[in-house]
């Protein structure tokens, strides 16, 4: 779609694969690149074990592709970058905690303001450039993209400076900084010994779970133990894509330790997958 319909795209963020620019079975005749194309922003993401470091994996197809397509795109001028998960395989892993701020980084600056509108252009003075990055801890900071001395056609593009050093985290080693705790719990009714909340997303970092209090004191977490194979534990969990299980975990606790006939006073704590805790009012 980025490069059939550049005009109708804000953002595209391709994990685990490319369009191919060369004849293919598939496909004999490839996608060419266009003008309009090299503006839309583009991430190339996959993880590390596709072929950029590990050449064995039955995955390791992937990389080449990826090489191939962001030589070609950056080579033409395009707001392209490849970010490496270097954790994991297929797996999508921590990848929505880099995704999602550059998402909203590029859309924010793209939407127009009236619905049909053109898309509006990314603006140039707030880009910021750093050389390629395909593994290991040692990255190379990126800079203001006017103060970049280096060939351009091995860096990779990023919308702001937020963006840049969320990316350089990233490839490190995935733990994307979060300053900002996730959203209170609401309307938590306690039914005899029943607890029932409700909490919304967090968009940044994505909840962890929550803990219980009992009259001011520590009483249980929820999950016990989170699980996630391929990332952060996360509240809801995760499949082998990035998308919950089935069924959906309720937020719901049973204390089964409450003294009958004894009003007690709870509290519902978030926890976000980067540590950060929002705490709900006490109910009883």
């Amino acid at each position: 779609m980025v490069l059939l319909h550049p005009e109708r795209i804000a953002a595209a963020w391709l994990r685990s694969g490319v369009p191919p620019l060369k004849p293919t079975e598939a496909k004999p005749v490839p996608y060419v690149i266009s003008e309009a194309a090299c503006q839309v922003p583009v991430m190339c993401n996959l993880g590390t074990k596709e072929g950029v470091t590990d050449k064995t994996n039955r995955f390791a197809g992937v990389w080449p592709g990826v090489e191939s397509f962001f030589n070609a795109m950056r080579a033409k001028g395009s707001l392209v970058c490849v970010s490496v998960d270097p954790l994991t395989a297929h797996e999508c892993g921590n990848q929505r905690y880099l995704a999602m701020p550059w998402l909203d980084a590029c859309l924010t600056a793209r939407l127009p303001a009236k619905a049909g509108d053109p898309l509006k252009p990314m603006p140039a003075a707030s880009a910021w450039i750093a050389p390629l990055h395909t593994g290991g801890t040692d990255v190379i900071a990126p800079v203001p993209a006017t103060k970049f001395a280096g060939s351009k056609e091995s860096s990779v593009w990023l919308p702001n400076e937020a963006i840049a050093k969320a990316w350089a985290q990233y490839v490190k080693d995935t733990a994307v900084i979060d300053l900002t705790p996730p959203p209170s719990p609401k309307n938590l009714r306690v039914k005899a010994n029943e607890l029932i909340w409700e909490a919304e997303a967090d968009l940044e970092s994505g909840l962890a779970g929550f803990i219980i209090e009992r009259d001011g004191q520590f009483l249980a977490k929820v999950p016990e133990q989170g699980k996630n194979p391929f990332g952060r534990p996360i509240f809801q969990n995760l499949q082998y894509s990035d998308t919950p299980s089935q069924p959906l975990v309720q937020m719901r606790f049973i204390d089964t330790k409450a003294e009958a006939g004894k009003t007690h006073q709870y509290r519902v704590i978030a926890v976000n997958t980067t540590g950060l805790t929002n705490p709900s009012r006490s109910d009883p």
